[in-house]
């Protein structure tokens, strides 16, 4: 690898690195935004997203990996949309609508204590 190479190279990190920073502003002033449960949730995982590309492709070199590191990534976002897809429809069934897979079962009886008064 020639100098000018190397010149590229950090210059490239560099901007990367800015990127990282600028990323790392908007994650903090977005947090200070009041977009709900639901969307504060969706703009959090874009930011994380990518800012976690940048890293993990420029820092960790993978976007020179081979394929196997691709379909690695692709199962693993797969996974991340499907965890994070349980967790809204979970969410949905907690605000009232006590119905479906993650039913929460609410105003259990207490039991009356022997001296006949009631314990809420």
């Amino acid at each position: 690898m020639s100098g000018h190479d190397i010149a590229k190279q950090v210059k490239l990190y560099k901007i990367i690195g800015a990127i990282l920073i600028v990323g790392t502003i908007i994650t903090v002033m977005a947090s200070n935004v009041h977009l709900g449960i639901i969307l504060g949730i969706i703009v959090a995982l874009i930011i994380a997203t990518v800012k976690g590309t940048l890293v993990a492709g420029y820092f960790m070199h993978l976007f020179a990996e081979r394929r196997l590191i691709y379909g690695v990534l692709a199962l693993t976002a797969v996974f991340v949309v499907v965890m994070v897809g349980l967790l809204l429809f979970s969410y949905g069934d907690q605000q009232g609508r006590h119905t479906g897979a993650f039913n929460v079962p609410q105003g259990i009886a207490q039991p009356h204590h022997a001296g006949g008064e009631h314990v809420p």
